[in-house]
C-alpha cells in the first residue's frame, strides 16, 4: 500500500513579509494569498527491510540511512528528514521501515512557498500512514514548527497555512504563533478575470531567502523606521486587496500590487535588483499595470496584473529576459491525502 499526498503551492498576492516575527508578534501581521495548481508531493512506501530510503524525484537526490531514531541533517534532504525526525519523536513509526519518494512543480527557492509546502506534504503523508488526528490549523503550525524550530530556518508563517487550508484566504498573524485563517468568497466572474489577467513569470533565478528575510527581521528588532513603515503600508495593502476582489474591483488590482512592489523594496536591501527593476519596467511598458516579485524576493517567479489581452505583449516582453512563462489556475483544495 501507498500513502499519497499532494499541497498545493501557492502565490501571494498581498502584506508579504509581515507574517514574519518580529513585526507579527508586535504589530500583527495580515496577508492574502491563493493557493495555485502546482504541487509538492509526498508518498510512503512500507518497507520490510529496517532502512529508510528518501527520494527527491524532482532534484534526484536519494539517500539511504538505517531505520534509526534520529536522521542525521546533513544539508541534504534535510527537510525531509525534519519532518521523520519529529514524527517518530511524537508518535512513532510502527514500520520496519519505509521509503519516502517525494516532487515539487516548481524548483526550491523560487519564491512559491516550495520548502514549507513539501513540508506539509510530508506530514500529510504521515498523517494518512498513521491516522493521526490533526486538523488543518494543527498541521500547519506542526509544519511551521518543523522548519522554523528544529530545522532553524529563516521564514515566515503563510506558506504552511496557505499549502494545508487551500483556495484565497486573508490571514492574519499575532503574537504567540496565533494565525487566523479567513477563506474568501470570490465570486466565480472575478476569479475567471483575475485567472486571465495575472502572468506567473520564472526569472530563471533562485534565491537563498533565510539572508533577505534575517536581514528583514534584523530591521525590526533595530527599529529602522523606514522598514517598519513599508511592512505597515504592505499590511494595509492586503486590506486593499482583500476589498477589490471580494468587490469585484479588478481594475484596481494592478495599482495595488505595484505599490506594494515599491514598498517592499524598502524592507530590506536585496528584495530586488537590477535584473527584477529591469524586467519589472518593461512589463510595465508592455502593458501590465502592476505586478510583485514572488516570495522574499531576490530572484524566482514574479507576478504582473496584465488586463484586457495585454497579456500577450507582456509575454512576448518577458521571454526576451530568458525566463519562462508558467501556466496555472487557482487551486481551491489544500492539502489531500489517500492511499492506493
Amino acid at each position: 500500500m501507498v500513502f499519497r499526498s499532494k499541497a498545493p503551492l501557492r502565490i501571494g498576492l498581498a502584506g508579504g513579509g509581515t507574517d514574519v516575527s518580529p513585526y507579527s508578534d508586535l504589530y500583527g501581521g495580515a496577508i492574502l494569498n491563493a493557493t495555485i495548481s502546482l504541487y509538492a508531493t509526498a508518498h510512503l512506501q512500507i518497507l520490510n527491510s529496517p532502512q529508510v530510503i528518501l527520494v527527491a524525484a524532482d532534484r534526484k537526490e536519494k539517500e539511504t540511512y538505517p531505520f534509526d531514531s534520529t536522521l542525521p541533517l546533513t544539508g541534504k534532504l534535510d527537510l525531509l528528514k525534519g519532518v521523520f525526525n519529529r514524527i517518530q519523536k511524537d508518535h512513532g513509526i510502527p514500520v520496519p521501515g519505509l521509503k519516502l519518494t517525494t516532487n515539487v512543480d516548481a524548483p526550491a527557492g523560487s519564491g512559491l512557498g516550495t520548502s514549507s509546502t513539501l513540508v506539509v506534504a510530508v506530514i500529510g503523508a504521515f498523517t494518512e500512514m498513521l491516522g493521526l488526528p490533526l486538523g488543518e490549523y494543527d498541521i500547519a503550525q506542526y509544519a511551521y514548527e518543523i522548519e522554523r524550530n528544529d530545522l532553524q530556518l529563516a521564514g515566515g508563517k503563510q506558506d504552511q497555512y496557505a499549502a494545508t487550508f487551500g483556495g484565497f484566504n486573508f490571514m492574519e498573524f499575532y503574537a504567540n504563533d496565533k494565525v487566523i485563517v479567513n477563506p474568501l468568497r470570490i465570486k466565480p466572474e472575478y476569479l475567471h478575470e483575475l485567472e486571465n489577467n495575472l502572468v506567473l513569470y520564472y526569472t530563471d533565478t533562485t534565491r537563498e531567502s533565510a539572508s533577505i528575510i534575517m536581514e528583514q527581521q534584523k530591521n525590526v528588532a533595530d527599529s529602522n523606521q523606514q522598514s517598519i513603515e513599508a511592512m505597515h503600508q504592505l499590511k494595509e495593502q492586503s486590506r486593499m486587496m482583500k476589498e477589490a476582489l471580494l468587490q469585484g474591483r479588478l481594475h484596481e488590482i494592478g495599482e495595488i500590487l505595484d505599490f506594494g512592489f515599491r514598498q517592499k523594496k524598502l524592507m530590506a536591501r536585496n528584495i530586488s535588483n537590477s535584473l527584477i527593476d529591469e524586467i519589472y519596467e518593461a512589463a510595465l511598458r508592455a502593458g501590465a499595470l502592476g505586478g510583485k516579485i514572488s516570495g522574499a524576493g531576490g530572484g524566482g517567479f514574479m507576478i504582473f496584473y496584465c488586463p484586457g489581452t495585454t497579456r500577450y505583449d507582456v509575454i512576448e516582453t518577458l521571454v526576451t529576459f530568458g525566463g519562462e512563462v508558467k501556466q496555472f489556475n487557482f487551486s481551491k483544495y489544500g492539502l489531500t491525502t489517500w492511499s492506493a
